[in-house]
């Protein structure tokens, strides 16, 4: 199979739009990344996890985000390729740069290729949520969402499970955390946000009802829930209910190269 037959197209972002515009569109799409753009030309690719990162730097600490400008918080993770690509060697390059594949033919941008778009048309995955799973971290309702925005950015990872006395209560992902400094940005006078930002912990924001797996999922309901819930990852519990592991998309697509 080549990539023209499963990429779609991206929604895009001009590279002189407020992040705030940007996080309207990715809640009207109910997607974590945008390509950026200026005019016809690729620019890279704004997500969840580059806002959150923006947002919370100490540059722009006193700034909305209805201020900063999309090309403050793109990234490059992204590779140009073409249409012709087998599907292999896509999930391959994927694994390699951590990024997205931008379709292009003749300069003409055609499509992207996301890992949404790979787990939606992979076949015959073998193997259990024990095989794919990396350790769990995580962090307690009562910690700072700074302390957990920090954690994501050194992990290179898309969400944090909360456990309180060994249970798993909640969860927070990029998104929560974008959203959580968004809002804090526009809400909270100049002069209070140091303190006020001190006071936002992680059970103000966290989701319930966590979805999860069993260390004995087949993966293939493993991507069969990550595609229904438009979700990017969940917790793995073993038969006992303790959580044991975190799945993430990623997580996949490396166990796809990997299995070649």
């Amino acid at each position: 199979m080549k990539i023209r037959n499963i990429m779609c197209e991206p929604f895009t972002v001009h590279k002189s739009d407020k992040i705030s515009h940007a996080m309207d569109l990715m809640d009207k799409y109910d997607t974590r990344r945008l390509l950026v753009i200026n005019g016809t030309e690729a620019m890279g690719v704004i997500t969840m996890r580059s806002i959150a990162d923006k947002l919370g730097t100490w540059k722009t600490s006193n700034l909305p985000a209805s201020s900063l400008h999309v090309a403050a918080a793109t990234t490059d993770k992204f590779a140009r390729v073409l249409p012709d690509m087998d599907i292999k060697d896509a999930i391959a390059l994927m694994d390699r740069n951590g990024g997205i594949l931008i379709i292009m033919e003749n300069s003409k941008i055609l499509g992207w290729v996301t890992p949404h778009e790979i787990l939606k048309n992979i076949r015959d995955v073998k193997g259990y949520a024990a095989q794919i799973m990396k350790d769990p971290i995580t962090i307690s309702p009562g910690d700072r969402v700074s302390h957990g925005r920090r954690i994501m950015l050194d992990n290179d990872i898309g969400r944090l499970p909360i456990i309180e006395n060994g249970d798993i209560v909640g969860i927070i992902t990029e998104r929560d955390v974008a959203k959580a400094m968004m809002n804090f940005r526009a809400l909270v006078p100049d002069n209070q946000q140091d303190e006020r930002i001190r006071n936002l912990i992680v059970g103000d924001i966290m989701t319930r009802n966590v979805i999860s797996v069993r260390t004995n999922t087949p993966i293939t309901e493993v991507i069969s829930t990550l595609l229904n819930e438009n979700i990017g990852g969940v917790p793995v519990l073993n038969l006992k209910d303790e959580m044991v592991g975190v799945i993430s998309r990623r997580e996949i697509i490396k166990y796809l190269a990997a299995r070649g």
